[in-house]
């Protein structure tokens, strides 16, 4: 309606980010509230068996310490498992803290030391000892995988694996060159800047305040009802500002259910920090063993293509995620076979991480066309052109839209991908050895399955109030909800304000999948639709109203006519792509450069350019910033993490920085965004696909590749760590 947009499409500054580096945002653990008390966990130090007992005395006489929880004196709870259920969990049997006698994985909470202070509750909980009864446990992928099995029942949200097409077996037996490798990625573990915790304000007038660390405060409102019987007592759950969370905090995690635990039996405000050396038991990225086997032409061209994935989930549950989803859309093929089944092992479940599933299942098969590229004298690039399809040929459906080729053909320009000679090891800095590699991505786009919410309210000084529960997790949320209303109701962006993160406000799906400014953003368009209407009416007595023929001079006239009173209007979108059709994704084609030492076998990434097609782009500072962060990540994955485990003990040994390496400021060089134009009037209704996971989905293999051309050792395992390239690592000089 306006003559051109007043900030959408523009690089905004975060509006949230004055008061994130002055200190004047609060997160989960920073609200003060009277009579506060504070909770540790004390963690089991077995991996499985049974506890048979506990010595607290010494910890209860210790100065402060108000109460020792256990299972043998817990408050009495539902008993059946589905009341624990939250609405992100996989099928099977939640965990639940201090349930019974049972343990289920090292590290598990076995006891809770509550006290005045936290450094009175962190020195009891060392003085509380255990005993248990130990039983075999198992913790070692490569040995279950022998007992993998397909999940009998699919996650709710999660993509099943597609059905085969065609006929591999038989295509790949005839193939003129074929390509089989396996290949293996690491457990990861989440380590956002801010660690899980909870405070929760118990209040005298039957109402309870959590403040959180979540992804989704009316998912954890809805547990905590559910898990408490509180279905008579007010729960409001806050955590509008979040410091990390890459998917772990999808599910509610044991700090706010423990600390619920204690605030209830004690009639006490309690708060729980889960420290560093315990963010392992939480969750993690899944480790997996995948095979992948390519046939095809002399020239490449994809004749069959089957990959069979092994991951690993918990006893209790089986994690899923979209590993092999996105295999058999990406490359034309008529003979596709896909196989996805699950180990039980004694850790946590397994849980969501950035790009779940598509940056484990995307680093098998673009390396295994990287390695085709080379079996068949085609350059890696070529090979995807020439394997291109522009529709889903699993669901045998149209894509709304699919700007990959441009992707190509401007990262490759960028990166300047022409000049890089072909055969491995041909490219060198004195020492250095240089590598260039190449990667596509792709990831799922569309709005949220379930319904999501937004209320907008024009005060009566022509300002305007965005509300709305969904969280900003750091992607710039409260940044582009604000640039959309602003837009939307002709308002400069100072004049509006965005509230998220509280149960309270209108319900939003959790932020997750890529979806979230899809989904809210389009929940905000539609509020202020209707409030326009409402405005027009109030104003001319007229019920009906187009939004693009009323002049930007002529709307703001309408805001002063409204009158001193303020108006208010609330609306709801709901999933638009289901049954129409079509299928919809964002893409990347990711360029990596790596020089790597010769003699010491040390890699540096260097350059990584990360050409990205996720239509319309609401502000290209939050998402530059957002495809950057993720290629941090995917650096990462691709050479330093590895939640190793000790498997005599069936423990994660990674339980700190110096043992469990992410990527410093010294790892990290030029990377270089690129956002192509792709228009897309199906996705959403305000054309926006997601950019949260697509810049970490082709990061890894894209440096895998070129760690192949500058070595010629082709690493199949993640993280490329130096001890596994240098004994494929040729040398010369006489070393």
């Amino acid at each position: 309606m306006a003559d051109e947009p007043v900030s959408t499409g523009k690089p905004l500054a975060r509006v949230d980010g004055p008061l994130k580096v002055t200190g004047g945002a609060k997160y989960a653990a920073e609200y003060e509230v009277p009579d506060l008390l504070h909770g540790v966990i004390v963690p089991s130090s077995i991996a499985k068996g049974k506890i048979t007992g506990f010595d607290t005395e010494e910890a209860m006489a210790f100065p402060g310490v108000i109460k020792i929880f256990t299972h043998q004196n817990r408050p009495w709870g539902p008993h059946f498992s589905l009341f624990f259920k939250d609405p992100m969990g996989p099928p099977g049997r939640p965990f639940r803290p201090l349930h019974n006698e049972r343990v289920h994985f090292s590290g598990q909470p076995v006891a809770l030391v509550v006290a005045d202070t936290f450094e009175a509750a962190r020195d009891a909980a060392a003085l509380v000892r255990v005993s248990y009864r130990e039983e075999v446990h198992a913790t070692d992928l490569e040995k279950e995988a022998v007992s993998a099995y397909e999940p009998p029942r699919h996650r709710i949200g999660v993509p099943p694996t597609p059905k085969p097409t065609g006929d591999a077996g038989t295509a790949m037996a005839a193939a003129p060159v074929k390509v089989e490798a396996t290949y293996r990625t690491s457990p990861e573990n989440h380590h956002p800047m801010e660690l899980f915790a909870t405070t929760v304000h118990w209040g005298a007038d039957n109402t309870i305040t959590v403040y959180d660390k979540t992804q989704s405060p009316k998912s954890v409102q809805i547990y905590l009802k559910t898990a408490f019987l509180f279905f008579r007592r007010h729960v409001r759950v806050l955590s509008p500002y979040v410091g990390g969370a890459f998917g772990l905090g999808l599910r509610p995690q044991q700090s706010v259910f423990l600390a619920v635990l204690a605030a209830k039996a004690l009639k006490r405000s309690v708060r729980i920090v889960i420290p560093r050396d315990q963010m392992y038991t939480l969750g993690y990225r899944a480790h997996a063993i995948q095979t992948v086997a390519l046939g095809a032409d002399e020239f490449g061209l994809l004749q069959a293509l089957k990959q069979d994935a092994i991951a690993a989930t918990s006893r209790n549950e089986d994690a899923q995620d979209p590993m092999l989803y996105f295999s058999g859309l990406l490359y034309r093929c008529e003979n596709v076979s896909l196989s996805y089944k699950l180990a039980k092992l004694d850790t946590v479940s397994p849980c969501d991480m950035r790009g779940p599933g598509a940056t484990t299942g995307m680093f098998a098969l673009e390396s295994a066309m990287d390695e085709l590229s080379y079996a068949t004298g085609q350059d890696p690039l070529a090979l995807r052109y020439a394997n291109y399809t522009s529709d889903d040929q699993m669901e045998h459906r149209r894509m709304s839209s699919k700007a990959l080729m441009d992707c190509y053909a401007q990262g490759a320009e960028k990166f300047g991908w022409s000049l890089r000679i072909p055969a491995p090891r041909s490219m060198r800095d004195g020492r250095e050895l240089i590598g260039w590699g190449m990667a596509t991505g792709i990831w799922d786009a569309a709005l949220s399955p379930l319904p999501a919410r937004a209320t907008v309210t024009l005060t009566a000084d022509n300002c305007l109030e965005v509300a709305t529960s969904v969280t900003d997790i750091g992607t710039g949320t409260y940044t582009i909800l604000t640039q959309l209303a602003a837009d939307a109701m002709q308002l400069p962006v100072d004049r509006v304000t965005t509230r998220l993160g509280d149960s309270s406000l209108p319900y939003n799906p959790t932020q997750g999948g890529s979806w979230t400014a899809a989904t809210a953003g389009s929940a905000v368009q539609a509020a202020c639709d209707k409030l326009k209407k409402k405005l027009l009416k109030h104003s001319t007595g007229r019920d009906t109203f187009n939004p693009g023929v009323v002049p930007r001079h002529q709307f703001v006239d309408l805001l002063k006519a409204a009158g001193k009173s303020s108006m208010k209007a609330t609306a709801t979108i709901t999933q638009l792509s289901a049954g129409r059709g079509f299928t919809s994704a964002t893409h990347s084609a990711v360029f990596a450069e790596v020089r790597i030492d010769e003699e010491l076998g040390v890699i540096r990434v260097t350059r990584i350019v990360s050409a990205i097609a996720a239509g319309r782009i609401l502000n290209p500072l939050t998402a530059q910033s957002q495809i950057r962060g993720a290629s941090v990540m995917a650096i990462g994955k691709a050479l330093h993490e590895d939640a190793a485990y000790d498997h005599n003990l069936g423990r994660c040994m990674a339980h700190s920085f110096a043992d469990y390496h992410i990527p410093s400021n010294a790892d990290i060089f030029d990377l270089d965004v690129i956002f192509v134009d792709e228009k897309d009037e199906e996705v959403s209704p305000i054309g926006a696909k997601g950019l949260g996971e697509i810049g970490s989905v082709a990061v890894a293999p894209a440096i895998a590749n070129a760690v192949f051309h500058a070595t010629g050792h082709r690493v199949r395992e993640l993280p490329i760590t130096i001890d596994r390239l240098l004994p494929g690592l040729p040398r010369t000089g006489g070393h």
